[in-house]
Protein backbone atom coordinates (compact mmCIF):
# COMPACT_ATOMS: atom_id res chain seq x y z
CA UNK A 1 0.00 0.00 0.00
CA UNK A 2 1.60 3.52 -0.71
CA UNK A 3 -0.40 5.19 2.16
CA UNK A 4 0.00 4.42 5.63
CA UNK A 5 -2.51 6.38 8.78
CA UNK A 6 -0.78 9.37 9.89
CA UNK A 7 -2.77 11.29 12.21
CA UNK A 8 -0.18 13.95 12.43
CA UNK A 9 -0.09 14.49 9.12
CA UNK A 10 -3.14 15.93 8.14
CA UNK A 11 -4.09 16.20 4.18
CA UNK A 12 -3.08 19.57 2.30
CA UNK A 13 -5.21 20.69 -0.10
CA UNK A 14 -3.66 22.31 -3.00
CA UNK A 15 -4.93 23.84 -6.17
CA UNK A 16 -3.68 20.33 -7.89
CA UNK A 17 -4.74 17.63 -5.42
CA UNK A 18 -6.23 16.61 -2.30
CA UNK A 19 -4.66 13.27 -0.06
CA UNK A 20 -6.62 12.24 2.36
CA UNK A 21 -5.45 11.98 5.92
CA UNK A 22 -3.02 9.71 5.36
CA UNK A 23 1.15 9.64 5.44
CA UNK A 24 3.17 8.11 2.15
CA UNK A 25 5.48 5.66 2.76
CA UNK A 26 7.82 7.48 0.95
CA UNK A 27 7.32 10.79 2.16
CA UNK A 28 10.96 11.24 4.26
CA UNK A 29 12.25 10.45 0.81
CA UNK A 30 10.19 13.20 -1.25
CA UNK A 31 11.36 15.62 2.39
CA UNK A 32 14.96 14.68 1.82
CA UNK A 33 14.92 15.24 -2.18
CA UNK A 34 13.15 18.45 -2.07
CA UNK A 35 15.34 19.76 0.79
CA UNK A 36 18.36 18.86 -1.33
CA UNK A 37 17.40 20.15 -4.36
CA UNK A 38 17.38 17.06 -6.08
CA UNK A 39 15.79 17.86 -9.58
CA UNK A 40 12.95 14.59 -10.34
CA UNK A 41 9.77 13.80 -11.37
CA UNK A 42 7.24 11.06 -9.66
CA UNK A 43 6.55 8.51 -12.53
CA UNK A 44 4.98 5.34 -12.94
CA UNK A 45 2.44 3.59 -10.52
CA UNK A 46 2.74 5.75 -8.11
CA UNK A 47 2.42 9.06 -10.57
CA UNK A 48 -1.19 7.22 -11.79
CA UNK A 49 -2.82 6.88 -8.09
CA UNK A 50 -1.88 10.58 -7.51
CA UNK A 51 -3.43 11.46 -10.61
CA UNK A 52 -7.02 9.36 -9.60
CA UNK A 53 -6.50 6.09 -10.84
CA UNK A 54 -7.65 2.96 -8.52
CA UNK A 55 -4.23 0.68 -8.87
CA UNK A 56 -2.53 -1.46 -6.39
CA UNK A 57 0.99 -0.19 -6.43
CA UNK A 58 4.43 -0.33 -3.71
CA UNK A 59 6.99 0.32 -5.85
CA UNK A 60 7.90 4.01 -6.44
CA UNK A 61 9.23 5.16 -9.98
CA UNK A 62 11.28 7.92 -10.49
CA UNK A 63 12.76 9.90 -13.69
CA UNK A 64 15.34 11.62 -11.99
CA UNK A 65 18.21 14.42 -13.90
CA UNK A 66 20.36 12.40 -15.44
CA UNK A 67 23.08 15.10 -14.72
CA UNK A 68 26.39 14.23 -12.49
CA UNK A 69 25.51 16.65 -9.82
CA UNK A 70 21.93 15.78 -9.76
CA UNK A 71 22.88 11.90 -9.65
CA UNK A 72 25.33 12.46 -6.78
CA UNK A 73 23.13 14.40 -4.28
CA UNK A 74 20.52 11.59 -5.18
CA UNK A 75 22.39 8.62 -4.23
CA UNK A 76 23.84 10.53 -1.34
CA UNK A 77 20.07 10.91 0.01
CA UNK A 78 19.62 7.59 -0.87
CA UNK A 79 22.39 6.24 1.18
CA UNK A 80 21.50 8.67 3.72
CA UNK A 81 17.83 6.93 4.10
CA UNK A 82 19.39 3.22 4.45
CA UNK A 83 18.54 2.07 0.50
CA UNK A 84 20.51 -0.08 -1.27
CA UNK A 85 20.91 -1.29 -5.22
CA UNK A 86 19.19 -4.49 -5.96
CA UNK A 87 22.04 -5.74 -8.14
CA UNK A 88 25.80 -6.47 -6.67
CA UNK A 89 27.11 -2.84 -7.55
CA UNK A 90 27.68 0.43 -4.93
CA UNK A 91 25.01 2.76 -5.56
CA UNK A 92 27.82 5.57 -6.86
CA UNK A 93 28.33 3.35 -9.94
CA UNK A 94 24.52 4.81 -11.11
CA UNK A 95 25.68 8.47 -11.14
CA UNK A 96 28.94 7.76 -13.86
CA UNK A 97 27.05 8.05 -17.65
CA UNK A 98 29.32 5.63 -19.28
CA UNK A 99 28.49 2.90 -16.68
CA UNK A 100 24.68 3.23 -17.08
CA UNK A 101 25.11 3.44 -20.85
CA UNK A 102 27.07 -0.31 -20.29
CA UNK A 103 23.75 -1.58 -18.48
CA UNK A 104 21.49 -0.58 -21.00
CA UNK A 105 23.91 -2.02 -23.53
CA UNK A 106 24.72 -5.22 -22.15
CA UNK A 107 22.48 -5.74 -19.64
CA UNK A 108 19.26 -4.36 -21.27
CA UNK A 109 19.06 -1.84 -18.24
CA UNK A 110 15.75 0.01 -17.90
CA UNK A 111 15.52 1.28 -14.38
CA UNK A 112 18.35 0.82 -11.60
CA UNK A 113 16.42 -0.41 -8.19
CA UNK A 114 16.75 0.73 -4.74
CA UNK A 115 15.67 -1.40 -2.00
CA UNK A 116 15.37 -0.94 1.78
CA UNK A 117 16.56 -3.76 3.79
CA UNK A 118 14.55 -2.76 6.55
CA UNK A 119 11.46 -1.77 4.50
CA UNK A 120 11.36 -4.65 2.31
CA UNK A 121 7.82 -3.39 0.66
CA UNK A 122 10.00 -0.13 0.14
CA UNK A 123 11.40 -0.35 -3.31
CA UNK A 124 12.44 2.80 -5.86
CA UNK A 125 13.04 2.12 -9.10
CA UNK A 126 14.83 5.19 -11.28
CA UNK A 127 15.09 5.69 -15.43
CA UNK A 128 18.83 5.15 -16.84
CA UNK A 129 17.91 7.00 -19.30
CA UNK A 130 15.40 9.50 -20.60
CA UNK A 131 12.30 7.73 -22.51
CA UNK A 132 11.30 11.03 -23.18
CA UNK A 133 13.00 14.16 -22.49
CA UNK A 134 13.64 15.04 -19.42
CA UNK A 135 13.26 18.72 -19.18
CA UNK A 136 9.61 18.47 -21.20
CA UNK A 137 8.88 15.47 -18.47
CA UNK A 138 9.84 18.08 -16.11
CA UNK A 139 8.13 21.24 -17.41
CA UNK A 140 4.95 19.83 -17.95
CA UNK A 141 5.16 18.36 -14.19
CA UNK A 142 2.32 18.92 -11.76
CA UNK A 143 3.01 19.68 -7.79
CA UNK A 144 0.90 17.30 -5.55
CA UNK A 145 1.03 17.92 -2.03
CA UNK A 146 0.83 14.97 0.92
CA UNK A 147 1.02 16.68 4.17
CA UNK A 148 3.56 19.17 3.75
CA UNK A 149 5.55 17.36 1.01
CA UNK A 150 5.43 18.19 -2.37
CA UNK A 151 5.83 16.38 -5.10
CA UNK A 152 6.69 16.92 -8.89
CA UNK A 153 4.73 14.50 -10.50
CA UNK A 154 4.33 13.59 -14.00
CA UNK A 155 1.84 14.91 -16.54
CA UNK A 156 -1.11 12.68 -17.56
CA UNK A 157 0.02 13.70 -21.35
CA UNK A 158 3.40 12.60 -20.68
CA UNK A 159 2.54 9.61 -18.15
CA UNK A 160 0.64 8.58 -21.10
CA UNK A 161 3.53 8.32 -23.24
CA UNK A 162 5.66 6.91 -21.20
CA UNK A 163 3.65 3.89 -20.72
CA UNK A 164 2.89 3.52 -24.35
CA UNK A 165 6.80 3.57 -24.81
CA UNK A 166 6.58 0.35 -21.84
CA UNK A 167 3.83 -1.24 -23.54
CA UNK A 168 3.20 -4.13 -21.25
CA UNK A 169 -0.03 -5.07 -20.73
CA UNK A 170 -0.40 -3.68 -17.67
CA UNK A 171 0.39 -0.08 -19.48
CA UNK A 172 -2.35 -0.72 -21.50
CA UNK A 173 -5.28 -1.01 -19.06
CA UNK A 174 -3.68 2.09 -17.49
CA UNK A 175 -3.57 4.18 -20.48
CA UNK A 176 -6.93 3.45 -20.84
CA UNK A 177 -7.72 4.54 -17.11
CA UNK A 178 -5.62 7.37 -18.07
CA UNK A 179 -8.17 8.43 -21.19
CA UNK A 180 -11.14 8.34 -19.40
CA UNK A 181 -9.14 11.12 -16.95
CA UNK A 182 -8.51 12.87 -19.56
CA UNK A 183 -12.27 12.96 -20.63
CA UNK A 184 -13.89 13.51 -17.30
CA UNK A 185 -11.53 16.60 -17.31
CA UNK A 186 -10.27 15.81 -13.95
CA UNK A 187 -6.82 16.69 -15.36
Amino acid sequence: MFFKEAKSHPATLTSEKQISGRRMFYEELFEKLNKSGVDYVVVGGVALVLHGVVRLTADLDLMVHLEEGNLSKFVDIMNELGYRPKVPVKSEEFINAKTRATWINEKNMKVFSFFHPERPIHLVDVFVEEPVDYNVIRSEAVTIMSGSVSMPVVSVKNLIKLKEISGRPQDIADIAALREIEKSGRR
